[in-house]
């Protein structure tokens, strides 16, 4: 676990996010749908790795 949350680690978040979204990015479809079962490894997995970078995980 990580012991505390970065600015870089939100970013890490909204990158992933943003990723799901892909070639669908338009004003009506800014954000993935809530039903999609990618999104949340995805996040996972990216503010992980930008724990790591950070230097906050345990």
């Amino acid at each position: 676990g990580a012991t505390a949350i970065t600015e870089n680690m939100k970013l890490a978040a909204a990158d992933a996010i943003a990723e799901k979204v892909g070639d669908e990015l338009s004003a009506e479809h800014i954000v993935p749908p809530a039903l999609d079962r990618s999104v949340a490894p995805a996040v996972a997995a990216a503010v992980a790795k930008q724990a790591l970078r950070d230097g906050v995980c345990r």
